[in-house]
């Protein structure tokens, strides 16, 4: 196998590998390989290749890590649900309980849950503390 393709394997392996675990680790070992497969065209001693990479995935760690991880706490910032529902106080529309309960917000119904053992009547206002998926967590204020 030509050294190329070995280093550009091991950036495809590391590419799959971020996607399983999304940590912004791999991904860094990823641009260092596929670096190194284009290094790799001019160079055909192992050694070199090998601290080649080495040397760009501790400098893709050290400078490239911080910036996507800076960018993607940024995102989930901008498109998530913290700043627009969590915290806000709103109105119960039904009985909130363990298992069942809506409330109103932004003149949308949502499904409510609060991990209180008694309900929370229609008309109470509650703060909105938790977003899983459809369903937003509530407590008494």
């Amino acid at each position: 196998m030509v050294l190329w393709q070995v280093f550009a394997i091991a950036g495809l392996i590391f590419i799959i590998l971020e996607m399983l675990v999304p940590s912004m680790f791999f991904l860094n070992l990823a641009v260092a390989g596929f670096i190194t497969a284009v290094f790799a065209l001019f160079i055909e001693n192992w050694i070199n290749l090998t601290v080649i990479f080495v040397v760009l995935s501790i400098l893709s760690i050290l400078f490239l890590r911080p910036i996507l991880v800076k960018n993607k706490n940024d995102k989930e910032k901008e498109t998530g649900m913290e700043g627009k529902y969590i915290g806000k106080i709103v109105k119960v529309k039904e009985p909130v309980g363990k298992f069942s309960g809506a409330i109103s917000i932004y003149d949308e119904r949502w499904e409510a849950r609060a991990e209180v053992d008694e309900p929370i009547p229609a008309g109470e206002e509650v703060r909105i503390v938790k977003y899983d998926s459809l369903v937003l967590t509530v407590e008494r204020i």
